[in-house]
């Protein structure tokens, strides 16, 4: 998570409350908390909450347990919200957005990191399957690893946002990990991804327009 970036956006000041949705074992809180932010967060695994506790010193009033649609927090509570690594799990993104904004502050801004579906790998990978005559592809496999029922664009969120009253205001692509590639090409790889804007990761900023 690109905490400088966030503080750019939202004017930081110290003190203001930040929101991580999906916080696992508690380390973007952690960071967030280092950083100056007063941190809220919630985790819908229960072995994942009780480690961020015991294991990484979470204080339990800080991390509720449960599932974004049945978590509630007042409108308008949050300078900054992230959602690191969730919106390609869930089922229903749109509504986990819709929430997110609801909690955000008229001046705030919430980051999201999500797959890319311009991922120039999974591309490769799919047009190696597709050779081999398999009707399966690499990037969207609910039910195996990497577990996404989604990918998105920078298009879905400019599309969303007129749905749901929300801009993007700044956004950017990551590399991530070279897989699936001899290493000796690696270096090439990386890159053609970064001059192309064709990396594993895309991470979009959002702002409330109403």
């Amino acid at each position: 998570m690109q905490i400088k970036k966030a503080k750019e956006l939202i004017n930081f000041n110290a003190g203001m409350k930040a929101l991580d949705i999906g916080a696992g074992l508690g380390k973007c809180m952690i960071a967030l908390s280092k950083a100056g932010f007063d941190v809220e967060g919630f985790e819908p695994s229960a072995t994942f909450r009780e480690k961020a506790i015991t294991k990484m010193g979470i204080s339990p009033d800080k991390i509720k347990l449960g599932m974004i649609e049945d978590i509630e927090y007042p409108k308008d509570s949050f300078d900054f919200i992230t959602f690191g690594a969730v919106l390609e799990h869930l089922y229903n993104p749109d509504i986990a957005i819709s929430l997110a904004l609801s909690w955000l502050k008229r001046d705030g801004i919430i980051q999201i990191e999500v797959p890319s579906s311009n991922w120039l790998i999974s591309k490769l990978v799919n047009i190696y399957y597709k050779m081999l005559g398999v009707n399966y592809v690499t990037n969207i496999s609910p039910m195996h690893e990497p577990f996404h029922i989604y990918e998105f664009a920078l298009q879905s969120f400019i599309e969303n946002g007129k749905n749901n009253a929300y801009k993007v205001v700044s956004y950017d692509y990551a590399v991530c990990s070279v897989i699936h590639i001899p290493r000796c090409l690696h270096p090439i790889f990386r890159w053609y991804m970064q001059k192309t804007s064709t990396g594993m990761q895309l991470t979009v900023y959002i702002k409330k327009t109403s």
